[in-house]
């Protein structure tokens, strides 16, 4: 099997979210000509960059398995903005080897909590994340009432690229760094196993505490990240910003093709889900319909998601059962 081939089966998961975000991409190029004028290319990443980052972070605890589900993302990435703008820069802490650290000592803070309440303490996952999502609300709100506050000028000047590489592309290359080297780790492979049967998986010798507890620290590192990528897109802080983006991070790993079950999915395909519910949130603006209505087409989108979601994990285990039985009858016949 040649290198596209192995890609190609590697990645087939994706193959729908990316053919539907290019699709929604030649729809809106088509509504709005100026959606290729490269002037716009930095401010439209901006805005697409926590979309994209959210659905990213969602992946890995759902690849996990066992109900795995992080509901604490989104105001994760609320509180990283909030103690950037609210805490740091007013307390003189506004260099970016200072900044940068401690923004990912936050989400690995925050995700090594929720990973130690769901492997070692058995939590069930949406129980655990849900106690983290409401402490990181109320203390958003303690860090930062209202919106307001001001980035340092190297934080706004991110936003119009670095070097002349748009910044939102320099982030999804770091997060693509730090995670491709584990994909094709033997804790890859472990993630996959521990997600598609962890019984199977234990009797391996598979540490499956292990596994998921660094998935949710994983997860709240790009989460974290998120949270950043908002403060170069705001320029300042919002309490309320990234309150939808749960369910917007949940929706666009489902849409990447990222099996509830576990065991099946990724950060390829959860990038194309962000990038499929960026393309329709701009198609929605491009047609003047109210804000208002953004969280009923997420919720909508989401719901359509975990219908074929389950056909198709119905489908994989009826295939599964037919091939075992199958060669349970060849065994019987020899």
């Amino acid at each position: 099997m040649n290198a596209i081939d192995r890609f190609r089966r590697r990645f087939a998961y994706a193959g729908p979210a990316i053919a539907t975000a290019l699709v929604l991409l030649a729809i809106n190029i088509l509504l709005d000509p100026s959606f290729l004028d490269p002037t716009n290319w930095p401010s439209i990443l901006a805005v697409a960059m926590p979309f994209i980052l959210i659905a990213m972070a969602a992946a890995p605890a759902i690849v996990s398995g066992g109900g795995g589900i992080d509901l604490s993302i989104g105001p994760l990435a609320g509180f990283v903005n909030a103690v950037l703008i609210g805490s740091l820069f007013p307390a003189g802490i506004t260099t970016p080897l200072l900044v940068i650290p401690a923004t990912l000592l936050i989400g690995a803070g925050v995700g090594t909590a929720n990973g130690f309440l769901v492997s070692v303490v058995r939590v069930p996952p949406i129980i655990a994340t849900l106690g983290t999502y409401l402490v990181l609300t109320g203390a958003t709100l303690v860090v930062l009432p209202m919106a307001g506050g001001r980035a340092p000028d190297w934080i706004i000047a991110l936003g119009q690229g670095f070097g002349g590489f748009p910044m939102p592309l320099l982030i999804l290359a770091v997060v693509a760094l730090l995670w491709l080297p584990v994909r094709q780790s033997a804790f890859g492979r472990n993630l996959l196993a521990t997600g598609g049967d962890q019984r199977s998986a234990f009797a391996s010798g598979i540490n499956v505490t292990a596994v998921r507890f660094l998935v949710y620290v994983f997860g709240g590192v790009v989460a974290a990240m998120t949270g950043f990528a908002f403060t170069v897109s705001l320029g300042s802080g919002d309490p309320t910003a990234a309150g939808p983006y749960t369910l917007i991070g949940i929706a666009g790993a489902v849409l990447g093709g990222t099996s509830l079950a576990g065991g099946r999915g990724g950060l390829l395909g959860a990038a194309a889900g962000g990038s499929v519910l960026f393309l329709m949130q701009n198609l929605l603006s491009l047609a003047h319909v109210s804000a208002f209505y953004a969280q009923f087409t997420y919720g909508l989108i989401l719901v359509l998601a975990l219908a074929i979601n389950g056909a198709v994990n119905s489908r994989r285990r009826r295939r599964e059962r037919a091939a075992i039985s199958e060669l349970h009858e060849a065994t019987t016949v020899r």
